[in-house]
């Protein structure tokens, strides 16, 4: 996710460089340091107006994200089913080996393997 974010920020930099770059090269100079500066402006304030986008649409993401995830200390069995390759006997095994304090204890318990767990990991909280 946070390296889309990166990719498109990049992007905008680049765009907002060349742009920049553009600028400074159309306009005929009686004060090239005026030029500069005001590109710069420019590119800058692009940046900016740029900048907030991407970091609302990486909070909303991020909070969107937040909301499916399924609280391992708290979940029913059928929740805990719906969890990609979770099993009867695991989600049996999950919840009777509660609490936990990190969403990891499933495999320091010996309740998921280490692949197993890979699986669910983005999906599953103890909060």
């Amino acid at each position: 996710m946070f390296s889309k974010s990166f990719k498109f920020a990049g992007l905008i930099l680049l765009v907002a460089t060349a742009l920049f770059t553009v600028t400074c090269s159309q306009q005929k100079a009686d004060d090239p340091r005026d030029q500069l500066r005001k590109g710069a402006a420019t590119a800058t304030e692009e940046i900016k107006k740029d900048s907030t986008a991407i970091a609302q649409g990486v909070k909303e993401g991020w909070n969107r994200d937040k909301k499916n995830l399924v609280n391992i200390n708290s979940a029913g069995k059928t929740e805990l089913l719906n969890l990609p390759g979770v099993t009867q006997r695991n989600a049996d095994a999950i919840i009777k080996a509660r609490p936990y304090q990190d969403t990891h204890d499933l495999v320091t318990k010996g309740i998921l393997s280490e692949n197993e767990y890979g699986r669910i990991a983005d999906s599953i909280s103890v909060n």
